[in-house]
Parts: C-alpha cells; sequence; structure tokens
C-alpha cells in the first residue's frame, strides 16, 4: 500500500487495525486531499478515536487546518483543544414553533464533559458544533465544524469525516447584538433598540429611492393581563415565547419582526401599508388558530395589530409612523380586538 506524506503519520494505517478500516481510512484522506487541492473554502479532517480511551487524534487534517494553529497533524488534537475558548451546540426541536437553543460550553467546563460530548456525537452519528478559537497575536476566530461519524465495532474505533469553515463575520456580528441588548432575552427576539435602528435604515434608503415605501406593525395580545391573572406568570412568559417563535418562523424576506415590549411586539416589512396589512393578517390567523398549552392547560390567544406605511405621512417622521401603527392598533382593540387596522 503506497502512502502520501499526509498519510504517513496515520495511526489506523500504522497500527494493528483491520485491512477494511485502512482501506476505508487511506480511501477518504485521499478524497481530503484532492478536495483541499480544488481551493473551497473549507478545512477538511478525518479524526478518530478509540472506544477503550476516548481520547481523539487526527489521521488526516487539510494544510489550512494546521497552518492556522501554527502545528503539525501530530500536535493537532492538543493544540486545538488548548485553543478552544468554548464550544457551542444547536439544539433543534422537531416541532417548528420551537426556537433554536444555544448551548454554550465553556473552557474550563469543556474538560469535564468532552467524553459525553464524544457519546453524544456517537450516538447522533455526526459532529455539529461552533468553536470560539484563541490564535497567536491575541487573535480569535470562530470555526463551525460539521461533520460524519462512522463506527466501526470490530476495530472499537469510530471516526468523524468532516470540514471546519470559518465564520468568525457571522459570531462576532451574533456576539455584538448580544453584547449591547439588541436582542430579548426571553423571546430571542430583536428589541425596540433594534427596530429604531432598521427604521433608521429603512428611512436612508427610502430618501435615495432604494425602496418605495416601507410599513410598520403595532402587535398586541389581546387580554394578557387575564392569561396572567388566571394562569400565572409562568402561562404569560411561555405565550411570549410561543408566540414569538411562530411569528419568526413566519416572516419573509423584507420582513422583520421583534418584541417592542411587555405583550406587545412590532414588525417591519417593505411595502405600502397593504404589505403590512397582509402580515398582520397571516400572523392573527395563525396565532388564532394555534394551540397555546402549558401545563396541560389549552389558553385561547388573538392579537390586534395597527398598520401604517411611511408613505402615508407628508414628512417621514419615525415618531409619527410608529404613533399612526399605534393608534390604528388601539382602534383594533376598540372594535372588538382580534383584527388588524390599516386606515
Amino acid at each position: 500500500m503506497n502512502q502520501t506524506p499526509a498519510e504517513s503519520g496515520s495511526r489506523i494505517l500504522s497500527g494493528d487495525y483491520s485491512a477494511a478500516l485502512k482501506e476505508r481510512i487511506l480511501s477518504i484522506i485521499r478524497t481530503a486531499e484532492e478536495f483541499e487541492k480544488s481551493g473551497f473554502p473549507l478545512m477538511p479532517y478525518v479524526a478518530a478515536w478509540n472506544d477503550d480511551d476516548k481520547i481523539i487524534w487526527y489521521e488526516y487534517a487539510g494544510n489550512s487546518f494546521t497552518e492556522l494553529l501554527k502545528t503539525n497533524t501530530t500536535e493537532l488534537s492538543r493544540i486545538f483543544r488548548k485553543s478552544i475558548l468554548d464550544q457551542r451546540h444547536y439544539h433543534y426541536s422537531d416541532l417548528p414553533d420551537s426556537p433554536v437553543e444555544e448551548e454554550i460550553i465553556t473552557r474550563n467546563q469543556l474538560s469535564g464533559k468532552r467524553i459525553d460530548l464524544r457519546e453524544d456525537v456517537q450516538q447522533k452519528r455526526k459532529v455539529e458544533a461552533v468553536y470560539k478559537v484563541a490564535l497567536s497575536g491575541n487573535r480569535t476566530i470562530w470555526l463551525k465544524d460539521q461533520g460524519r461519524v462512522e463506527i466501526h465495532p470490530d476495530d472499537r474505533i469510530s471516526i468523524s469525516i468532516g470540514c471546519l469553515t470559518d465564520v468568525t463575520k457571522e459570531m462576532e456580528q451574533k456576539e455584538l447584538l448580544r453584547i449591547i441588548g439588541y436582542f430579548d432575552d426571553l423571546t430571542g427576539l430583536p428589541q425596540r433598540k433594534f427596530m429604531e435602528r432598521l427604521l433608521e435604515v429603512k428611512m436612508g434608503e427610502l430618501d435615495r429611492g432604494h425602496i418605495e415605501d416601507f410599513s410598520v406593525l403595532m402587535i398586541d395580545i389581546d387580554h394578557f393581563k387575564q392569561v396572567n391573572d388566571t394562569y400565572g406568570h409562568q402561562a404569560g412568559d411561555f405565550i411570549l415565547r410561543e408566540m414569538a417563535s411562530l411569528m419568526a418562523a413566519t416572516k419573509r424576506k423584507n420582513e422583520e419582526i421583534g418584541r417592542y415590549g411587555g405583550e406587545e411586539f412590532y414588525a417591519v416589512c417593505q411595502g405600502t401599508t397593504t404589505s403590512a396589512v397582509d402580515l398582520a393578517e397571516r400572523l392573527r390567523s395563525l396565532i388564532k388558530d394555534h394551540l397555546f398549552c402549558h401545563n396541560g392547560q389549552e389558553i385561547h390567544i388573538t392579537i390586534s395589530a395597527g398598520a401604517a406605511s411611511a408613505g402615508e405621512l407628508p414628512e417621514v417622521n419615525m415618531d409619527e409612523l410608529i404613533g399612526l401603527a399605534d393608534k390604528r392598533l388601539y382602534r383594533a382593540k376598540h372594535k372588538g380586538r382580534d383584527r388588524v387596522v390599516g386606515q
């Protein structure tokens, strides 16, 4: 079996393992080498661990990966482990209205959870994580890890075939928004501060002629105080989270939805008031038909909304636009709730 330089450090190829496993590893390494030559901005790797000790090593790592950490394949596992500041996992529910949960495991916590994490990827047969990594020169980057796990029971070994992607720009933007308080802790939606910034951007786009019009929706949960009084504040928080997830999953391109405060939400979309009313009716119908169930109790929820567009104002002003949508929201309330008013 002729080996290339990249294969010569392979513990499996040089160890007491089956011919089938060695052939599999050799095939993957050759494919990974060809993939890296293509120039795609990805860092391919082949990792492995013995089921008895769970210590991971790299059978193969692309040059971009080893050069990033200024090491070689043999030392890569140790250096990479020392460089990780935190590791993030995203948990997805099968339910369309459930939010994505982010689990952050710090460097100190990682040492006690590595075996559990390894067993988890073996069970799921895949690797999905984001690492915050410290580099030399006080640089910090974020690497997204996606891989597929193969289990070889005859050799009592598992291998992970995957790629790392640099997602530093995306994660830094996400962290910045979190730090400056753009996102609501309870619902995960953008807060009022984000709405104000978004409206400033929309006003600039309108002024420069990049868009023809944009609209604002003010949305309020009907009789929310009764929900808290009847079912308790935990039920109220559940309703806010569930409704936020529903609305976030429903919004389309050029639509943004956030929490204004309390039980009041907002939406911003491109187009006239008609576009905002269409969005509001879509949300109203969705929420009215949704079964909110907290601790076995079914809670019926409806919303009211007011819509207004910048094109309705003689001169675009953020406060006046929000105020007009707010007036129409209260008109919807006075007309009996569970409705949208757009003029």
